[in-house]
């Protein structure tokens, strides 16, 4: 994307036509537990680690442009602030190849329309993107969020401004440290205790990174290796770090449940039937369930 340094050292990262950021911000409020960004007056603020420096970032938009402004200290580099917005709402992404991907598919049609320029909400470090999956196995988001904010008040690093607090999340490093007594005082149950801390472990030891698994043949089965990863995990992680397009968490009981609702069914779809349903979606799998995640918000 092309973007610009203001005199006043604010930045200007020009959008695709297809961005909608009342979209974006209905994403990012859908839980009032988050911790790792605030939205305020339509504002996104949130603190990131840049080449070991806390920065506060304060996103806000105006016509096909987001504006980032520097609330505490401008970084050293803003290459950076601009390639992780890049990742987060994933702009490189050309989504006008989805929308005549599923032009003719009945069940996405609509929701296309009513969610025009929804893109990719996702989580660019591995680490987190990892141990979020594995905190929401088989519980619900609310108790999910719990286990975050917990770990994140307990582990991560802070930025205190105008009397508000700003959170980033804790690093593989510190939590490869810990004993699984730690995390079980945070409400973990010992086995995702042993699956966080072992995830930590893997990336610390280099064994696991963002560039092992784009350089994998098959970055689902390696991390399906991992104790605590499954498909969904794999898939979920696949979706929203490496941002794969084709990426599909077939098994999750949210997309069932989508699916479900918009074809006015009394039952969710088997995972054959989903498959089935999903040829219309090929090569765009991530971006259908997305979508459908999206309609269980209304």
């Amino acid at each position: 994307m092309r973007w610009t340094e203001e005199l006043d050292g604010s930045l200007k990262i020009e959008l695709p036509a297809e961005f909608s950021y009342s979209e974006c911000l209905v994403f990012l409020e859908r839980s009032p537990q988050e911790v790792l960004h605030h939205i305020h007056d339509k504002h996104i603020y949130k603190l990131i680690m840049v080449n070991a420096e806390l920065i506060l970032i304060k996103i806000s938009y105006r016509v096909h442009v987001l504006v980032i402004e520097f609330p505490d200290r401008e970084p050293l580099n803003k290459g950076k602030i601009v390639e992780f917005i890049e990742n987060w709402f994933d702009l490189n992404q050309d989504l006008s190849l989805f929308y005549d991907a599923v032009s003719e598919d009945s069940l996405l049609q609509p929701l296309v329309k009513q969610y025009f320029g929804l893109r990719m909400i996702g989580i660019p470090d591995l680490f987190e993107a990892l141990t979020w999956a594995i905190m929401g196995q088989q519980i619900n988001l609310t108790f999910a969020y719990t286990l975050k904010q917990s770990l994140v008040e307990s582990y991560g690093k802070k930025r205190v401004l105008h009397d508000k607090v700003y959170w980033v999340y804790p690093s593989p490093e510190i939590i490869a440290s810990l004993q699984i007594e730690n995390l079980r005082k945070l409400q973990f149950t010992t086995r995702k205790a042993e699956y966080v801390i072992g995830v930590a472990k893997e990336i610390v030891e280099g064994r696991l990174s963002k560039d092992v698994l784009r350089s994998s043949e098959d970055p689902a089965r390696h991390l399906v290796s991992l104790r605590g990863i499954g498909p969904w995990t794999a898939d979920y992680v696949l979706m929203k770090c490496l941002l794969k397009t084709d990426a599909f968490p077939v098994a999750d009981v949210g997309l069932q449940n989508a699916v479900m609702k918009q074809l006015g069914s009394q039952q969710k779809p088997t995972v054959k039937e989903l498959k089935k349903q999903a040829e219309n979606w090929s090569g765009w799998e991530a971006y259908a369930t997305f979508y459908l995640w999206r309609s269980l918000y209304e």
